[in-house]
């Protein structure tokens, strides 16, 4: 034991020298045998007490390695030769402990930040390997979070980053079924950390800036082409009725007439134009409601019924009674709806039939594997030209610009419904052959089971 060797250690010195007196006769030997006695003692008591302080005070810096900041065991007896020790050892345990508390404190801190912040951040190790990230990193990219990491700009901007020990930002677009147009900034860190990260990555999405700045500059280039002849008309019949048919009222009542036209084709374009920007918008925002189909186009068609009456044209309803909810937003999938029997019925024959459709989509070379429903509007107009189905969901494009303008159209319905559908991930196809008519389907993806939301009654 410990304090055996410290006992021998402090009596051996003593003890020597009363056996070597009491040898030598310079000391009586029964004192002798007594003051050894009583040395031995001491000595055995004095060790104990240091041994005892020793131990207490081992303890003590065993808890401050361990980073226990909690207080003694109830109980605890402080060290009796080595107090000013243990003193000290104690204030030191109090600072440590009070330090490791606010390092703690702040690392919560800086979590709760990373936690919260709304952009993605990850923290890459020296291979480019993933080290942590934040939950908006799964929340914007989820599984496409590889595929973004291995983008060229990106990796160049590590390097040079890294190699440098330098911030570095690049701008990203990633390819896919909505594009997304990245600002990637990469901060070393130097040191690495402990878990071997080497550099940060923010990304954050400019996607909704970047198209906000084109959709302005679209406005510019085409509305101002689109509102030239109305204004023109406009001010030309304006200037006719204060000068030579100011009175004239046959002619006054026609320009009239021709005036208030133009400003409804005005009206309409600008209401599709802001339609289509709110679309943009929030175009990289996947809709999680429900829509029930069954309950939503019938109501749509029965708008119609004012419209048609008189006219010879009728729209045929045939929604299959299987049909499934679908997941989307119940007022865009109205608003595809309706612009596509607008089509139909400003460019199908006159008297004809316009046959709307709803049903599961049955996979195969059209349609993705994956379940979901299919919406179509069918028409029996003249059809569009092979060559001009590609660009039919342009903006502004027509086939037939006169008839498109007579007809009241804007030149935006199939972008609208193109947009529409691609916020909601589904799929636009669009079938036609001159003189027999033409056939706009959407493909949409069925609703989960348990989804809830709105569903479109």
């Amino acid at each position: 034991m410990p304090f055996i060797a410290i006992a021998i250690c402090v009596a051996a010195a003593p003890v020597t020298a009363l056996a070597v007196m009491a040898l030598a006769g310079l000391a009586p030997a029964w004192p002798v045998v007594v003051a050894i006695a009583v040395t031995i003692l001491s000595a055995a008591a004095f060790s104990l007490v240091w041994a005892r302080d020793l131990d207490v005070l081992t303890a003590a810096v065993q808890r401050i390695e361990a980073d226990d900041a909690g207080p003694d065991p109830a109980g605890a007896v402080g060290p009796t030769l080595m107090e000013p020790l243990g003193l000290e050892i104690a204030r030191l345990s109090r600072h440590l402990a009070a330090r490791s508390a606010r390092i703690e404190q702040e690392r919560r801190a800086d979590t709760l930040i990373l936690e919260r912040l709304p952009d993605a951040l990850v923290v890459l190790r020296q291979d480019r390997t993933v080290s942590r990230r934040n939950p908006a990193t799964d929340a914007i990219f989820g599984a496409d979070l590889p595929a973004v990491l291995r983008h060229p700009e990106l990796r160049a901007a590590l390097d040079q980053a890294i190699g440098d020990d330098v911030t570095k930002a690049a701008d990203l677009t990633i390819a896919g079924p909505i594009a997304r147009e990245l600002r990637a900034t990469v901060v070393p860190i130097n040191p690495p950390l402990q878990d071997g990260g080497r550099a940060v990555v923010l990304l954050s999405d400019r996607t909704r800036e970047r198209s906000s700045e084109r959709s302005h500059a679209d406005f510019v280039a085409n509305v101002s082409h689109e509102l030239r002849t109305p204004l023109a008309s406009l001010i030309g019949f304006t200037e006719t009725l204060l000068g030579p048919a100011e009175d004239d009222p046959p002619a006054r009542k026609r320009f009239l007439t021709i005036m208030a036209e133009q400003g409804a084709r005005m009206n309409r374009l600008i209401d599709d134009l802001l339609s289509l920007s709110r679309i943009e918008m929030i175009e990289h925002q996947v809709p999680s409601d429900t829509v029930d189909l069954a309950g939503l186009l019938p109501r749509i068609v029965a708008g119609y019924e004012p419209r048609l009456a008189g006219g010879g044209t009728r729209i045929v309803v045939e929604i299959a009674s299987d049909t499934p909810p679908i997941v989307g937003d119940a007022d865009q999938i109205a608003q595809v709806s309706q612009n596509l029997l607008d089509n139909a019925v400003k460019y199908g024959r006159e008297g004809g039939t316009v046959r709307l459709t709803a049903g599961i989509a049955e996979p195969g070379k059209t349609w993705p594997s994956r379940p979901g429903v299919v919406l179509a509007v069918a028409d029996e107009g003249a059809g569009i030209p092979r060559a001009d189905i590609p660009r039919v969901t342009e903006r502004f494009y027509r086939v037939d610009k006169a008839r498109s303008r007579a007809a009241g159209g804007t030149g935006l319905g199939l972008a609208i419904v193109k947009h529409i559908v691609s916020r909601h991930r589904g799929q636009l196809s669009i079938e036609s052959e001159p003189g027999k008519g033409t056939t706009v389907s959407v493909w949409l993806p069925l609703a989960q089971p348990g989804a809830s939301g709105r569903d479109g009654d």
